[in-house]
């Protein structure tokens, strides 16, 4: 491999994003290592940056389009004073070699909040400067002559790339997100009774997990309207500065006593493992890790046609495809998930469509594409 000096520019750490746990897979993969790897950002952990050097890139925010373009413009002023030759932006910089999709398509997702608001609130919002810019950098971005190549974690987003920005399919690299298989395993019956009892949740009890922090783009309201007509508990994790609207939403359905916001989560497994499937009906979602994690665990998917994640689900089999507003259709998939997942067969037959994604594959993936991208 030629000697590349790897930067990947992310504006901020978050512990429980999809794009840091892309990155950190990407900074302790033995096989990348031999890369002379670097991070421009804002903070980073110091736990994570083992491997690489971080290059603090922090100028003064007063907004949300300063934030932005600010970092922006000191993330590329950085890159080239130090003359490396390969920049990984997981931002919307234009000037970057390689860009990954982890946040989708902007205009898409303004398209589908548009579904629920009212016309004065989508005025509002599709006029908003902030969400303008955003745009405006976006397709700055795909149509700069130095972009040689998009990484997309799901094949919707490859496809909704094509379609807006008009950029040609052999330029977009669909590069999965790698998952743990030995840390998210499923759990056995007694093994799940052990551990709802650890948890402090009903033993014979249906349960279904919600996984996300962003409530109203992962589509928790149409979650909380969908249990409320079943029989179903319903664990939320994650966090939302409205979460009580959404406890407000559960009392007025008259389930509160079934729905349970436990806050963000570090050991994820156990909780996957006292479920009986994942429900994330999201209204715009590029591909969500917690839908690996939880079939993994063996856990059947309920998600939405406007979340990457379907892609893995086999409709009728290992889950279910509903559009994120049609309760009825979600809360029929609830009452037609297999009865019992765990040490069955539908439970290994779920984990097996990930098994082939570990971070060894994760690794081949990337240094194939950095060696395409520097020939």
């Amino acid at each position: 491999m030629k000697n590349i000096q790897l930067v990947i520019v992310r504006q901020q750490h978050r512990f429980d994003g999809g794009a840091e746990n892309f990155i950190t897979n990407i900074l302790e993969a033995s096989g990348l290592q031999k890369l002379n790897l670097h991070i421009i950002a804002r903070k980073w952990p110091k736990k994570y940056l083992t491997h690489s050097t971080f290059h603090p890139c922090n100028p003064i925010k007063l907004g949300r389009i300063s934030r932005e373009r600010g970092f922006a413009k000191a993330a590329r002023t950085l890159w080239k004073r130090k003359h490396f030759n390969l920049i990984q932006s997981h931002e919307r910089i234009s000037g970057c070699h390689i860009y990954r999709a982890g946040d989708g398509i902007h205009q898409i997702w303004l398209e589908q909040r548009c579904r629920i608001l009212p016309k004065w609130r989508q005025k509002i919002l599709l006029s908003s400067q902030f969400h303008n810019y955003i745009m405006e950098a976006e397709n700055k971005m795909y149509q700069a002559p130095e972009l040689k190549a998009v990484i997309c974690n799901t094949k919707m987003i490859k496809k909704e790339i094509i379609e807006r920005f008009g950029l040609t399919s052999n330029k977009i690299h669909v590069i999965y997100n790698s998952i743990n298989t030995k840390k998210f395993i499923p759990a056995n019956e007694q093994e799940k009774i052990n551990i709802r009892k650890q948890l402090h949740l009903p033993l014979q009890s249906r349960i279904l997990i919600y996984v996300g922090s962003g409530f109203e783009r992962k589509g928790l309201a149409a979650a909380i309207h969908a249990v409320a007509m079943t029989h179903y508990y319903l664990i939320v994790i994650g966090r939302d500065k409205k979460e009580e609207k959404y406890k407000k939403i559960a009392n007025e359905l008259g389930c509160t006593n079934r729905i349970m916001f436990a806050g963000i989560k570090h050991n994820m497994c156990q909780w996957y493992q006292a479920s009986d499937g994942l429900i994330l009906p999201s209204l715009y979602d590029p591909g969500p890790n917690v839908i690996l994690e939880a079939m993994a665990c063996g856990l059947p998917i309920i998600t939405s046609t406007t979340c990457g994640g379907k892609e893995f689900i086999e409709s009728g089999k290992t889950g279910y495809i509903c559009d994120a507003l049609n309760i009825p259709s979600i809360r029929d998939a609830i009452m037609d998930l297999p009865p019992s997942t765990y040490s069955s067969h539908i439970s290994n037959y779920i984990r097996k469509k990930t098994i082939s994604l570990s971070s060894d594959h994760l690794t081949q993936k990337l240094i194939s594409l950095y060696q395409t991208v520097m020939d």
